[in-house]
């Protein structure tokens, strides 16, 4: 909140005292770590706490974020918590039981009745719905759920053991259903998700299940050898969208793909991205158009090496005329650049996508960017400079109003990870002339829009103050909303309020 006075005398004191923006930069940003991941003990990959070690998804509803957490909490095998917008009311809903080595398996697998290393979280009503990448009753994951109390949980289904494959191979993950389920989807009483390994050839299936745990279906395994292990997926109508691996004929390179999928299993479909090499590749859907974020294969622990530090693009929902928007620059040797390295996350706002970058920025820890739909407009809005603020976010981002929320999955006070809001208030600048003063603050900022704030003022500042609305009412000049008011020998201080 930036308050101006109107009195010629006190000008600069007041400019001096309270910080007033100079013309043109006009928008407060304000970061904070919500919550920091509490120390641990034990060593990796058993790490228990009291909250989770190293979150990965976030939602929101309300005024309440919802997370999920890979390690930690009593047990090691991660934790389902939530908390207040604001930072306060932190609790832990769920610590996973420990797991332990199933020596019967053909495969090694860590089994335990509901699920280790939770990750994909989504929330229907009152319930939230997840999945585990590991554990359960075959030790290769889990679909579970549980209400927002923390109340009810139930595991859904467990996902079979794995066996050698002919040459007696445990890692090729062979099983009927699926193995390491990550992205998960609701559609009224219908989950839907993928595997990133398992199946009939071990790479990956789409499946889905009823909320209340019945019927599971796998609707498709990746069998051919040439698109495999997918993560992301999206609905829309009856029609799924993924995201994959895509082998050339080479059998050598590797290329980013998407899939489509009827939500009966039918019709599949798939179409590389190429040129883009193997990477980490995230879709969102709009209409008949597919924007994406390509990860890039090197980032900065390779740092100094040729290589893509990753882009934001968009395609047809057939994933064709695929066009660039941005492209990340390549890092330094110490794995910084000005921009950001391997996007992870995508949400889109009106005209403006928001997203993360795991590493690269100023101090190589990641960054929050925005570009619009069109490619034009792109802009750090924050670079993460490790410690207490956190590092590498990832999982994407949240956007309430004017304010982004996500997760670290590293740093904070214990380094095990943060929650953290990312807001952006608009400031009242003050600009003197003649016998007038201008006041102005932004219509708007990187698609945060300003519209609901209203500027009001008062002749005093102690408790007993009232504020009112002044007049003029703003006019938008140049991206800006400018009130002009008179110098005069009352003192007033103004505000601008939502």
């Amino acid at each position: 909140m930036k308050r101006c006075i109107t009195n010629r005398l006190l000008l600069d004191g007041f400019v001096a005292a309270f910080g007033l923006m100079l013309a043109g930069r006009g928008t407060g940003q304000t970061f904070l770590a919500l919550h920091s991941f509490k120390a641990g003990t034990g060593s990796c990959p058993i790490l228990t706490n009291s909250d989770g070690v190293g979150p990965g998804s976030l939602i929101l509803s309300g005024n309440t974020l919802y997370g999920a957490a890979w390690g930690g909490g009593s047990a090691g095998s991660g934790t389902v918590f939530k908390l207040n917008t604001d930072g306060t009311g932190f609790e832990t809903l769920y610590s996973f039981t420990a797991s332990s080595l199933n020596p019967s398996s053909a495969c090694y697998a860590f089994v335990n009745s509901d699920g280790v290393a939770p990750g994909s979280l989504i929330l229907s009503g009152n319930t939230l719905y997840g999945a585990a990448w590991g554990g359960g009753s075959g030790g290769n994951g889990t679909v579970f759920k549980l209400n927002t109390d923390g109340t009810g949980f139930e595991t859904l289904y467990s996902f079979a053991a794995s066996s050698p494959d002919s040459s007696g191979d445990c890692y090729a993950f062979v099983n009927s259903d699926g193995v390491a389920p990550g992205s998960l989807i609701v559609s009224g009483n219908t989950l839907y998700g993928t595997a990133e390994l398992g199946g009939s050839a071990g790479s990956g299936t789409v499946f889905k299940l009823y909320t209340d745990g019945t019927g599971f279906t796998n609707l498709y395994s990746f069998t051919d050898g040439i698109v495999a292990w997918p993560y992301g997926l999206i609905l829309s109508g009856d029609t799924l969208y993924g995201t994959a691996l895509f082998m050339k004929s080479t059998l050598v390179e590797w290329y980013s793909a998407g899939f489509s999928l009827r939500a009966d299993g039918t019709d599949f479909t798939s179409r590389s991205f190429s040129p883009t090499p193997a990477g980490n590749l995230r879709l969102i859907l709009s209409g008949t158009a597919v924007y994406g974020v390509f990860s890039g294969p090197l980032l900065k622990r390779h740092a100094g090496q040729p290589g893509s530090s990753g882009n934001v693009f968009i395609a047809n929902a057939d994933n064709t005329d695929f066009t660039n928007l941005y492209n990340f620059t390549a890092t330094d040797i110490s794995g910084c650049n000005g921009d950001g390295a391997g996007p992870n996350g995508l949400i889109l706002s009106g005209d403006n996508l928001y997203g993360v970058t795991t590493e690269g920025g100023s101090s190589g820890f990641g960054t929050v960017f925005t570009v619009k739909t069109d490619g034009t407009g792109f802009a750090v809005l924050y670079s993460f400079t490790g410690g207490d603020g956190g590092e590498d976010p990832d999982g994407g981002l949240i956007l309430s109003g004017n304010t982004l929320y996500g997760v670290t999955t590293k740093g904070g006070s214990s380094g095990y990870g943060t929650v953290f809001s990312l807001s952006f208030r608009p400031r009242l600048t003050i600009t003197a002339s003649d016998t007038s003063l201008i006041l102005t603050w932004p219509a708007n900022y990187a698609g945060f829009d300003y519209t609901g704030f209203t500027l009001q003022s008062s002749t005093n500042l102690n408790s007993s103050a009232v504020w009112t609305t002044n007049l003029p009412s703003p006019v938008v000049i140049n991206g800006q909303n400018t009130v002009t008011n008179p110098i005069s020998g009352t003192q007033k201080f103004f505000r601008l309020s939502k």
